[in-house]
């Protein structure tokens, strides 16, 4: 049994990725390799889409959250999909733009947004800029201004909910860096400043309670405040928030043990409390943002490895190291992210030995996984990590001037580069040599 339907074995005892044997992935694009299901990408994207049309007419869309894996073909992906686009630097935005990604559909992020980012977003007419404070409104504003342009925006507004995530992907709650603050009155003082600015639309409010959520209830709480809050900006101002956003957060399967989510019915929830508070308050419905990230791409990707030195220590540990590690997937040295592994090589066999699974780097915290279950491993033998499509690309780096691996996409059964490996010349492409 596997985290993802993706993911089978051959006859060969081949652990197979979307149809293909990761065996031969590996061996013709080398390791450390990313492997995407691109036709479960798009399948995912469809899902989100699909239940804001049956289950609240239309009304809303599905913004893919590109900071869980960004580079031009993902954003093409989108775009074919029909999907907005949620970006939190101006680097997301060019790709997006280089992908040939509608700028109308893209929403632009960021709790420290640089006067050149704001600048970069209004220029490329982006369709939303979430404001995260008082001060970014009023450079977004001067800006618009200068340029002849009105910028349609979205207030960020801490709820004040803890969705009982890590602490380090908890955002709702009003210790957070993140938002204007509800509960104090800054964010209604933020509203009223930007009803009363010339050049800036205030579409509506932006709320984003925290990651890896399986239960729908903290959304649908979510969404009850910020509909309260919406008929409090009426009464005193006597405007009509048009959109509420109410961000992303979905969990994946990082584990067999974790609940397999249906994002459809969970849509469905979510969506049936927005109606229920818009009726309990006397709010009209308001035109419905989600952005999904991870649960688009998390389980529809995999990275692929080969075991190099295998360390064991009798009565302690057994360290099994592989060609990358926290250079490729830094989530375990952040958060101590679980993650399921196994020899793809010999999938069909017991997963019999317990792997503190390594990384080749000159850290003791280089770790992609401790105690986990894999079949007896091998020098060479190709080692297969689950769940990897959402923030490994993404948080990928060159420590210890390591280069980065590629990325591969499969759909239809057939596999193509959608990003190349790094080469040594790609390390020292900026540096500056002085003998010049």
């Amino acid at each position: 049994m596997f985290v993802s339907d993706s993911l089978n074995v051959n006859e060969a005892g081949h652990l197979t990725f979307a149809g293909l044997d990761t065996v031969d992935l590996a061996n013709e694009y080398k390791t450390p390799l990313y492997v995407f299901d691109e036709d479960l990408i798009r399948m995912n994207c469809r899902a989100f889409q699909s239940a804001i049309n049956a289950y609240y007419d239309g009304n809303g869309a599905a913004a893919y959250a590109s900071k869980a894996f960004c580079c031009i073909a993902a954003a093409k992906i989108m775009k074919d999909e029909g999907m907005h686009l949620d970006t939190v630097s101006a680097g997301e935005i060019f790709t997006a733009i280089k992908a040939g990604f509608p700028t109308e559909k893209i929403l632009f992020h960021g709790n420290n947004k640089s006067d050149g980012e704001i600048a970069f977003a209004i220029d490329n007419n982006v369709g939303r800029i979430v404001v995260d404070g008082e001060s970014e409104l009023k450079k977004v504003n001067d800006y618009a201004k200068f340029c002849g342009k009105t910028a349609k925006v979205l207030i960020r507004v801490t709820p004040g909910i803890d969705a009982h995530t890590h602490s380090f992907v908890r955002t709702g709650q009003i210790d957070s860096k993140f938002g204007i603050t509800l509960e104090n009155g800054d964010a209604l003082k933020a509203v009223k400043d930007a009803i009363n600015m010339e050049n800036i639309d205030l579409a509506g409010l932006h709320c984003h309670i925290g990651s890896l959520l399986f239960d729908s209830e903290p959304f649908e709480h979510a969404a009850d405040v910020m509909i309260s809050f919406m008929r409090e900006i009426y009464d005193k101002y006597g405007f009509v928030i048009r959109e509420l956003d109410l961000g992303g957060g979905f969990g994946i399967r990082y584990d067999v043990k974790d609940e397999r989510i249906d994002y459809s019915d969970y849509m469905r929830r979510v969506l049936d409390a927005v109606k229920q508070s818009c009726d309990k308050y006397g709010v009209k419905r308001p035109f419905i943002l989600v952005e999904p990230g991870r649960s688009i791409v998390g389980e529809a990707g995999i990275t692929l490895y080969t075991v190099g030195r295998i360390k064991e220590i009798p009565d302690i540990r057994s360290y099994v190291a592989v060609d990358g590690g926290m250079t490729d997937n830094p989530r375990y040295a952040l958060y101590e992210s679980h993650y399921e592994a196994c020899i793809a090589n010999r999938a069909s066999q017991e997963r019999s030995y317990i792997a503190a699974i390594a990384g080749k780097c000159c850290e003791s915290g280089d770790m992609i996984q401790y105690d986990a279950p894999i079949q007896p491993p091998k020098e060479g033998d190709i080692l297969a990590v689950f769940s990897t499509g959402a923030y490994n690309y993404s948080m990928s780096s060159n420590y210890n001037r390591i280069c980065k691996p590629a990325v591969v996409m499969i759909s239809n059964g057939k596999a193509r580069v959608a990003v190349r490996r790094e080469t040594f010349d790609d390390l020292i492409r900026n540096d500056v040599n002085g003998d010049e």
